[in-house]
């Protein structure tokens, strides 16, 4: 399938997809013997693992955690344990980073106070 099915079926848009497959997430392949075009074919499997990239984003994974686990993930080289704790880590550093959102809260929230009283 061509880069716009691929967008179409994901619903990721085309321009994130080519960033993905620039930042080493996946491949799409050339054919050869076409040299009137640069269209590059993708897997049918590729949809699955676009998926998984889409989703591991919206829950704070970054693009090198992502290329880290990502061949592992689907090899079946990472046993359950271990995606359990990768899962575990992540939910670890957004703990820490909630934390740190309640802290600056409260801050801004005695900000407000401040104003308030013309202190500020």
């Amino acid at each position: 399938m061509l880069i716009k099915e691929l967008s179409k079926r994901t619903g990721l848009p085309i321009a994130t997809l080519r960033h993905y497959e620039n930042y080493g997430l996946f491949k799409g392949t050339s054919n050869d013997q076409v040299e009137t075009n640069n269209y590059k074919n993708y897997d049918e499997s590729l949809v699955e693992k676009i998926i998984l990239i889409k989703g591991a984003k919206e829950v704070g994974f970054s693009l090198s955690e992502i290329k880290e686990l990502l061949d592992s993930w689907f090899s079946k080289q990472m046993t359950v344990d271990r995606k359990k704790a990768v899962v575990n880590k992540k939910i670890e550093e957004i703990d820490v980073k909630i934390n740190q959102l309640k802290q600056v809260k409260t801050t801004l929230i005695e900000a407000i106070k401040d104003i308030e009283n013309g202190e500020c």
